[in-house]
């Protein structure tokens, strides 16, 4: 960035959660509790909340959201997504990925600072019971220079963080297999759902040693986000930054400036309560997940000092460079427009999706066959995917046959099981047999309608050919 400070070393090392000598430098972040951390409080536990609530709501008798994997379905709010729903996944798909890429665009890594489950629950959840368990910040920095790591409030806190651990696995696992399923299988023995167990162990595992051991590494060295956002920001997108034009050059105390001297007074809060350890004043980088924990803190130095606050905020390269600032850009334009037929793509789909799914196959022996009376016989298989919440009786019914002159005599209708019943989310296939005379065909062939309803007003017809013997004398059209 033209003007602003070169990157420089933070007490002789070259990463941020790296030693000199290779060691892990152990983050303790300083807490901030400014105006940001309390908007961001509030977002935290609404996300916290909507996270452990959502498996429980239902939305017309469905969960809000269900990713049935056994089944093969997925609900979103009342709607139900099958294998076949190929261009409402595409929709949907399309639509998370234009939306993050415009959002990123706009205001940088919003979505790291205020709704990544991975900030939210360490910030929010895990590091202040820790630091509960520590004594505090300075608690926590005393046991590590201690090397006090299994001390009983750290034993403690261990504990506490796997309990955290194993509620959230079993949340995570409800939006899989849905809260009855999950509730059965907790009053029974593990062993009568091995592969449900291993996964909540697993699970549980890796969130305990996420948020007990790897922490931030999980932005830094895991999350591909940080190196996406060179090529999804620009200079006019607005992020968390340095105002190196005010700041720079620093003062290091306030008794004795010089007149050229900058507002920044090189206190190193910034640094202290940064979750990746990293100096904001060293420009954009990628280690920044746009937490707003150093505007907090710089803002209340500033006060303190007698100083405009704003010396680190929400801002744009280009504005803190002196540019106007220029919401209409490329991406600004052309974002919106794709994410707008994407979601109107979608909502036209659903609008027209109907309740139930229809296939029409031909039989699986030869295309025909001729009875003992003479008669054409063909197998028609009706494949039939209930979308509705609850079992349906679908009725069928073979329509268009009494325009080829036939008797109602010489008309064989036979199915099976008729009205089909379907449980609600299943497909099943059953077969019918039409027989009619051969002089019902013109050129081997005689066009029907194949009509499919239920008692809640579904309908729905598929036209469909009947194969027979060519030379009839007598036929139709379709």
């Amino acid at each position: 960035m033209s003007g602003q400070a070169a990157p420089q070393k933070v007490g002789g090392r070259v990463l941020p959660t790296l030693n000199e000598d290779g060691s892990r430098r152990w983050i303790r972040p300083k807490p901030s509790h400014g105006a940001w951390w309390h908007r961001r409080r509030v977002m935290a536990y609404a996300l916290m909340a909507i996270f452990f609530l959502a498996p429980h709501l239902r939305v017309f008798g469905k969960p809000v959201f269900l990713m049935d994997l056994p089944r093969r379905q997925f609900t979103l709010m009342g709607f139900t997504f099958l294998p076949t729903d190929t261009l409402l996944f595409m929709f949907v798909l399309g639509a998370i990925v234009v939306g993050i890429f415009l959002v990123t665009a706009l205001w940088g890594r919003a979505w790291c600072g205020w709704a990544c489950p991975q900030t939210v629950y360490l910030e929010f959840l895990f590091r202040p019971i820790g630091r509960w368990f520590d004594g505090g910040y300075t608690g926590s920095r005393n046991l590590d220079r201690k090397g006090a790591w299994f001390t009983p409030r750290r034993i403690a806190k261990y504990i506490t963080f796997f309990l955290l651990a194993l509620f959230v696995s079993h949340t995570f696992l409800a939006f899989f297999v849905g809260t009855d399923q999950l509730y059965q299988w907790m009053l029974h023995s593990p062993a009568a759902h091995p592969t449900a167990f291993a996964f909540v162990v697993i699970f549980t595992g890796i969130v305990w040693f996420n948020f007990t051991y790897f922490r931030e590494q999980t932005c830094l060295i895991v999350c591909p986000y940080g190196r996406w956002q060179a090529a999804l920001i620009d200079r006019q997108s607005t992020i968390v930054a340095y105002d190196y034009v005010r700041g720079e050059p620093r003062a290091h105390n306030t008794k004795d400036r010089s007149p050229d001297a900058g507002d920044c007074i090189d206190c190193g809060a910034c640094v202290q309560t940064c979750p990746t350890g990293i100096d904001i004043r060293n420009g954009l980088q990628m280690e920044c997940v746009h937490c707003t924990q150093c505007i907090d803190a710089c803002d209340d130095i500033m006060r303190k000092v007698g100083k405009p606050t704003g010396l680190i905020r929400y801002s744009s390269q280009d504005t803190i460079a002196g540019k106007p600032k220029q919401l209409l850009r490329l991406r600004t334009i052309l974002y919106p427009i794709v994410l707008t037929v994407l979601l109107g793509g979608l909502a036209l789909a659903l609008f027209l999706k109907q309740p139930a799914d229809l296939t029409v196959l031909r039989g699986l022996d030869g295309p025909f066959a001729t009875e003992s009376d003479g008669r054409i016989s063909n197998q028609i298989r009706i494949k039939l995917t209930n979308r509705r919440g609850e079992a349906m009786p679908y009725t069928i019914t073979v329509e268009g046959l009494e325009t080829a002159g036939l008797r109602p005599d010489e008309i064989t209708v036979v199915a099976p099981e008729n009205p089909l019943q379907v449980d609600a989310g299943a497909t099943r296939t059953t077969s019918i047999f039409v027989l009619i005379p051969a002089r019902a065909f013109t050129n081997g062939e005689r066009w029907v309608t194949i009509a499919v309803s239920d008692p809640r007003g579904y309908q729905e017809s598929v036209k469909y050919r009947l194969l027979g013997p060519t030379g009839a004398s007598a036929g139709g059209t379709p």
